[in-house]
């Protein structure tokens, strides 16, 4: 499908709840809370965006490079480039309802696996949100990743048990979703975790399970101390608090101690395949998009999905060659130039 006619479909389907923006940057939905905005004045939204901005690349062009490997391997399943779909819910009172719940889940993880890599699949206010993914990941042969809203740990456990029953690769939880209102309204009461309640919850599963949600580094110490197989470093795409950092700020000093250690994945503000280039020269094994993956379904369904993610791995390689990147498993932090 084509870029433009997928974006001239979603703004139609998408009018009240997001402009389909030529760029998205938060900057017109700023507060749009139902909607795709961040939290308050938008801040931390447009931070994820100003901090990936401020980066700049090295292009090198005398080299051995010639063609770029983009693939790798996420709990021991290889996919075709570093990019995940994030989890996402909310079709109805976030994207205005175009497409019902498991219509846009089921977009998301099949669009994904048409693009050769994984979905996520979210939580919500509403627990039918939970069971649309798990089917979705179901009918693909388990093929995704399930995430569940930090609520009491033995609603958690609950959740993880249906979600190994789905045959899903890995498990987690959304962490920043704590400061959730809207769940807490709707009787769905999430809370903060002890490091012991977050022990509690790795413990009960096989599955590699993700922390989403760490924004400092004594934050990923603990769930790597706790026996998370990975973390996101994510402020939840600016929706949960106003004036936090962008998560590119905060990568590097998180993977400088923990890389190797722990599988790190990093969230916000992706629009490019330069933006994923510059989050694994900052210590990302891979990141996750969003908020673009919504415009794909919407105005493509899963093949406008596949064409998003497509377009972006397309630009990643085009990235790895104008900076003499051979392989995104060993991307170098000297392709960010040192202004």
């Amino acid at each position: 499908m084509d870029i433009n006619e997928i974006k001239q479909i979603a703004r139609e389907k998408l009018k009240g709840f997001c402009r389909v923006c030529n760029f998205c940057d938060g900057k017109a939905c700023s507060g749009e809370i139902p909607g795709m905005g961040g939290i308050g004045t938008g801040n931390s939204f447009r931070a994820n965006i100003e901090a990936l901005a401020k980066l700049k690349l090295n292009m090198r062009t005398i080299h051995d490079v010639k063609n770029p490997k983009t693939e790798t391997t996420i709990f021991n399943e290889k996919i075709s480039f570093p990019v995940l779909s994030a989890p996402m819910t909310g079709a109805s009172y976030n994207m205005g309802g175009q497409l019902t719940e498991a219509e846009f889940i089921d977009d998301i993880i099949s669009g994904s696996i048409l693009a050769e890599t994984l979905g996520m699949c979210g939580d919500g206010a509403d627990p039918a949100f939970f069971q649309s993914g798990l089917e979705a990941i179901k009918k693909n042969n388990g093929k995704g990743i399930a995430i569940i809203k930090p609520r009491l740990n033995e609603e958690i456990i609950k959740r993880i048990r249906l979600a190994e029953d789905s045959g899903c690769i890995a498990i987690g939880i959304d962490i920043d979703a704590a400061g959730l209102i809207i769940m807490t309204m709707k009787g769905q009461p999430v809370e903060t975790k002890t490091p012991k309640e977050l022990r509690q919850l790795i413990s009960s599963t096989s599955l590699p399970f993700i922390v989403k949600g760490i924004m400092t580094l004594d934050e990923a110490i603990i769930a790597s101390d706790c026996g998370a197989s990975a973390i996101v470093v994510s402020n939840h795409g600016g929706r949960i608090l106003d004036y936090t950092p962008g998560a590119a700020d905060v990568l590097e000093n998180i993977a400088s101690h923990l890389k190797g250690k722990i599988t790190i994945l990093a969230d916000g503000g992706v629009r490019s395949g330069s933006d994923v280039l510059k989050l694994l020269s900052l210590g990302a094994d891979a990141v996750l998009i969003g908020r673009p993956l919504i415009v794909g379904a919407f105005g493509g369904r899963k093949e406008g999905v596949k064409t998003i993610l497509n377009k972006i791995k397309t630009e990643l390689k085009h990235a790895m060659l104008l900076t003499g990147t051979k392989d995104v498993r060993s991307v170098s932090k000297n392709i960010i130039a040192k202004l």
